[in-house]
């Protein structure tokens, strides 16, 4: 036994010992390091150890990378251009690369040349959600609305369970004359990052949007989420209805009941609006799979939570009352919706677009 013990702590040595001088060992332990040099603000400490890394194991991509990702963050985006340039050929190079090579040449404002970047990536790499993403941006930032939107629905056609075009989507849609794509989006969205700022900044622009978009005056309801436009050409079936006019009509027969808009009511009306929909056939002919996801929420006795949940942000002291009130329903739904998230992947999407 003690032949063994000792043999095992022998070779416990020598492969401490080994380790220990094995450059590309070291390179990751620096490399780690740096990275938490990093995240904690300290980036000329990250930078020095990243460039020790580099030099230990030249052939690894996330060293330059890092690297790259250090000066950005100091706001050298010369220095993090002239890195990246160097490895974009890298055979293991990554979307998140042209990503931020692409964002470092924004910042320089030169958008064309960051474009030409994202649409690099694109060629290698064309299911990246963050790269539509970016392009988006782009024109975003110049407030061209219309040119951004049609990059960011690319990018949820292409990267359905990408959470940052829905956002973006949803915030254009929401203030525009066609808000019910803005609260789909914004709801989808709200799923796939149910615990950010973000998050809650979209509860509350969702329960905004129903508020300023139905107005209830006495026995008369109006609503005004879409316009409708008929193509006289078209027969008019059943599946060549615009959404916006199945949507509307299982809208406008959800209101029985409803004398005023807050989040109780908002509850009431999604709830029987599903139950519209369904009955109407318009899942057939319109498939939805948010509102598929919906209608198992109503089936399973979750959708008040649910809907309280969607809407918290938009009236706050009327949710707190009501979670007081119904804890135990709240946490029942909290414990099923941890389990149960809404299904999105190439062959499970919903986009604007599909409708066309």
């Amino acid at each position: 036994m003690f032949k063994i013990l000792l043999l095992g702590g022998f070779l416990l040595v020598v492969n401490t010992i080994f380790g220990q001088t094995d450059p590309k060992k070291i390179a990751l332990e620096k490399g780690q390091e740096a990275i938490k040099l990093m995240d904690n603000g300290k980036i000329e400490e990250s930078i020095k150890l990243l460039k020790d890394a580099q030099k230990l194991d030249p052939d690894r991509l996330d060293y330059p990378y890092e690297l790259a990702l250090a000066y950005y963050k100091k706001s050298d985006y010369n220095e993090a251009i002239k890195i990246l340039e160097q490895f974009k050929n890298h055979k293991k190079v990554n979307d998140r690369f042209f990503q931020l090579l692409g964002n470092s040449y924004d910042y320089i404002e030169n958008s064309e040349k960051a474009i030409e970047i994202y649409d690099e990536g694109l060629k290698l790499f064309p299911k990246s959600g963050s790269l539509y993403l970016e392009k988006g941006n782009v024109y975003w930032h110049k407030k061209d609305y219309l040119k951004a939107l049609s990059f960011y629905e690319d990018g949820i056609k292409a990267d359905p369970s990408f959470p940052s075009n829905y956002y973006r989507a949803a915030r254009i849609y929401c203030s525009s004359s066609e808000e019910v794509w803005g609260l789909i989006y914004g709801e989808i969205f709200m799923n796939l990052e149910r615990n950010s700022s973000r998050t809650s900044e979209i509860s509350k622009l969702l329960f905004d949007t129903y508020n300023s978009q139905i107005t209830i005056d006495g026995d008369t309801t109006k609503i005004d989420f879409c316009n409708i436009v008929i193509d006289s050409k078209k027969e008019l079936k059943k599946k060549n209805r615009p959404f916006c006019m199945v949507f509307g009509k299982a809208l406008i027969l959800s209101f029985d009941g409803i004398s005023k808009i807050d989040i109780n009511s908002l509850d009431k009306l999604r709830s029987i609006f599903i139950q519209e929909y369904y009955r109407q056939g318009s899942a057939k002919t319109h498939p939805n799979v948010l509102f598929e996801y919906q209608k198992k929420i109503l089936e399973l006795g979750h959708a008040e939570a649910y809907n309280h949940w969607i809407l918290m942000k938009g009236d706050e002291d009327k949710f707190i009352v009501w979670q007081s009130a119904n804890q135990e329903k709240w946490n029942n739904f909290i414990s099923w919706f941890k389990e149960n998230k809404l299904e999105i992947g190439d062959n499970k999407k919903f986009c604007r677009l599909h409708y066309e």
